[in-house]
This record gives structure tokens, C-alpha cells and sequence, in this order.
């Protein structure tokens, strides 16, 4: 379940003036932002955007990035585009870093419905003039990028109906080459990359009962091995979304610093979808809400913008 609240009835008109009026005078009222854009779901977010421009003739998002700044700039900004966009953008950054985030890609490609999928690779191509598969083979190598380039590609069946005898065929051919460790082989790669997602969970599920053992376990090997950690990020991704963001958000806040990029990512693409859900498993795996952690390792505007996002206003 989605954690943001979001008023029934609103005016885009409305909220594009007060918006504007946020960011007029001597300093901008970042309260006033986050109070409007932090209640309002993403058909409200697209009519305010069309709003401001038509009565300003200006790019609200591009408005946001003269007035604001640092994470909670990034954060608000990314929160007020069209989700399509949004991960478009989130998965431009991650290539442009020095060591490309595969991880955000993987949560792009392998999280998403099929269609949404497809959203952002549209997104991706209006936006950059290139398709995302092109730059994301243009930014990685080796193994990493056959199996990047291989989920960012795939249009999944979306249905819940599975094979089993295909499972059973398939969970023993993923742990032979697991056995073999053969982790590059096109055979894990094409499994891994054109089944469904009800498919993969059977699979994943017929290897445990078979082997005793998880998917993940089995394709173990050196700790500091980039493209097999790729390979358990994809697995988790499609196995179960919501346990794999509540480990995420937990190693992006700990006592040894804050990730605020993946931290912002993980809230920001999953408020209107089913962050209430692992926020559940967050508190369950760590005796603390995920608002507590918030609280102790973010601070200012935000943390009342991420704090607004989970359901939480700063009193």
C-alpha cells in the first residue's frame, strides 16, 4: 500500500500559485513546497506542472532546481516528474557515475510491469535521444553488461499462471551451472531475462525444494564479485520487491553514514505503490520504524519532504 496522502479534490491552478509564491521574495518557503507537492499523487503532480506552465510559461521542475538545492532539491524534483520519467532519469544517473549503480537499474528493470518498463525506455529515449540500452551497454562491460542489457530489454509475461514442469527443468539447469559456476551462461542469462515473474518465484521455489538450499546461496562465490552480486540483485528484485528495499533502505542508513541517493530513490518510487509494506518488514527486521530512522539521519527540509512521503508530517 502506497504511504503518501493525497487530497480527493484539489486545484492544479491553485497549487501552481502557491507554488509560484513559494519561490517569490528574499528566500524560498520550502514548507509550503513540501506541503503541497509532498500531498499530491502523480496525476495531481502532472496537472499542477501543465498548470504552471500554461499561467507561467515556465518549467516548474526547472523553477524547483534555481530555488533549491542538495538532496532535498534532487529529491522533489525527481518526486514532481511523471514516474516514467522519473526512472529514466534515476537510471541516466546511475550510468553516469563512476561506477554505474547497477542495483538502481536492476530495480528499474526487474521491479517494473512490463509496461512500465516499456514507459521508461520511451521516457529514456525522448528525453537523452538515445535508447536506454544502448547507453546502458555503452557504460558497463563484460558480464555485467550482457545481463543488464538483457533485463532493460525483456517485455515479460504479466501474468500469474506458471508452468511446473518448466520450473523443475529450469531450477535444475540453474543449479548445474551454479554447480558449474558457470554464472555467465546463456542459459541462466536467457531464464533469468525472458521468463515472468510468476514463472522465476516457481523456479526459484522448485530450486529450494530440490537443492535445499536458495537461488541466491547458490550463486555464491567471491564477496567482491560486481557482476554476481548483479545476478543476486536481480533474483531478489523479482523474488520478493518489498524484502529486497527493506535491506536496501537499511544498509542506506546506518551509523557509518546516510545514502541519500539510494534512500531518496527507494521512497520517492515506491510512496505510491507499496511503501507502507515495507516499511512493515523494515520495522519487523530492525526493532525501528523506518520514520524513527529517518529522524535520527537526515535532517532539514529533507527530512520533512521524505518525512511527508511516508505519511509522516514534522509537527
Amino acid at each position: 500500500m502506497a504511504t503518501i496522502t493525497a487530497p480527493k479534490q484539489f486545484s492544479p491552478v491553485e497549487d501552481a500559485e502557491n507554488i509560484k509564491r513559494a519561490c517569490q521574495g528574499w528566500g524560498t518557503d520550502e514548507g509550503a513546497l513540501i506541503a503541497i507537492l509532498g500531498h499530491r499523487n502523480a496525476t495531481q503532480r502532472k496537472l499542477i506542472r501543465l498548470a504552471y506552465e500554461e499561467i507561467y510559461q515556465e518549467d516548474l521542475i526547472k523553477q524547483l532546481q534555481s530555488e533549491l538545492s542538495g538532496d532535498f532539491e534532487r529529491a522533489i524534483c525527481n518526486w514532481t516528474l511523471d514516474p516514467a520519467d522519473r526512472d529514466a532519469v534515476l537510471t541516466n544517473a546511475a550510468l553516469q557515475k563512476a561506477v554505474p549503480d547497477y542495483r538502481a537499474i536492476i530495480e528499474i528493470a526487474c521491479i517494473r510491469s512490463p509496461e512500465e518498463l516499456l514507459a521508461v525506455r520511451r521516457a529514456y529515449r525522448c528525453r537523452y535521444k538515445r535508447s536506454l540500452e544502448e547507453d546502458v551497454a555503452s557504460h558497463t562491460m563484460g558480464h555485467i553488461r550482457k545481463l543488464l542489457v538483457a533485463v532493460v530489454s525483456a517485455y515479460r509475461y504479466d501474468r500469474d499462471e506458471f508452468d511446473t514442469q518448466v520450473a523443475h527443468l529450469e531450477a535444475d539447469i540453474l543449479h548445474e551451472k551454479a554447480q558449474e559456476m558457470a554464472f555467465d551462461h546463456e542459459e541462466l542469462l536467457r531464464i533469468l531475462s525472458t521468463r515472468s515473474k510468476a514463472q522465476l518465484k516457481a523456479t526459484f521455489n522448485r530450486y529450494r525444494d530440490n537443492h535445499g538450499t536458495s537461488i541466491t546461496k547458490g550463486l555464491s562465490g567471491d564477496p567482491a564479485d560486481a557482476y554476481l552480486a548483479a545476478l543476486r540483485t536481480t533474483i531478489r528484485c523479482i523474488r520478493d520487491p518489498r524484502k529486497y528495499y527493506a535491506k536496501v533502505l537499511r544498509n542506506a542508513i546506518n551509523t557509518m553514514g546516510t545514502d541519500e541517493d539510494t534512500l531518496s530513490r527507494v521512497i520517492i518510487t515506491r510512496a505510491e505503490k507499496d511503501l507502507k509494506d515495507i516499511k512493515e518488514l523494515y520495522f519487523k527486521r530492525n526493532n525501528v520504524t523506518l520514520d524513527d530512522a529517518l529522524v535520527r539521519h537526515t535532517s532539514g527540509d529533507y527530512k520533512a519532504f521524505l518525512l511527508a512521503l511516508l505519511g509522516r508530517d514534522e509537527v
